[in-house]
């Protein structure tokens, strides 16, 4: 069960990737730098002073690019694969005791994976509000999201598995009622 955890909290940390790519990275090295979470070996780094403050300016500058139409034009080029990386990076933070083989794959799989989707999904969004004048609201969506969604999972270890189980789960179920309503409205 506690591998199931770690597996869980790593997961759930690379979907919140998609919000803010650095806030989780640096909440986790605050987190390991109290002492308050335990890493896997060799994962230690994220709790150092130089990775804090460079996770620290990278949040600075992740929040600009949301004011700044230059630099924000620069970051959508790089950010994907960059999410992708954090998200890699946060799954096999927490899941060191197992088959080398098993953790890279579930961290490059699932933990990639997640944090790419999310992180595309929450681009989507952002390019609907940019039209709809609604970035301000989003971006402070984003921020609240991707801070005290990892604090939440941190604290209370179980909303790891809610947030990885239940919430797809739930779209899974929701999204296919409202496409179907939405094409039984369509064909009236």
């Amino acid at each position: 069960m506690e591998m199931i955890l770690a597996i869980c909290i790593g997961l759930a940390l690379s979907a919140t990737v998609g919000f803010r790519i650095f806030t989780p990275l640096f909440i986790t090295g605050v987190f390991e730098r109290a002492d308050w979470i335990t890493v896997s070996e060799g994962f230690s780094w994220l709790g150092s002073t130089p990775a804090l403050i460079a996770f620290g300016a990278a949040i600075v500058f992740e929040i600009a690019v949301n004011y700044i139409p230059a630099v924000g034009s620069m970051m959508k080029l790089i950010a994907t694969p960059i999410a992708a990386l954090a998200g890699i990076l946060l799954t096999a933070s927490f899941i060191g005791d197992m088959n080398p083989l098993l953790e890279w794959s579930i961290a490059i799989i699932g933990g990639g994976g997640v944090a790419t989707a999310s992180h595309t999904v929450v681009t989507a969004v952002k390019g609907v509000s940019e039209t709809a004048l609604l970035s301000p609201a989003v971006a402070v969506a984003e921020d609240v999201t991707a801070t005290t969604v990892p604090i939440a999972i941190f604290l209370i270890p179980v909303l790891a598995i809610v947030f990885v189980v239940l919430i797809p789960l739930l779209i899974f179920i929701y999204y296919p009622k409202r496409k179907r309503q939405k094409n039984d409205h369509n064909t009236v």
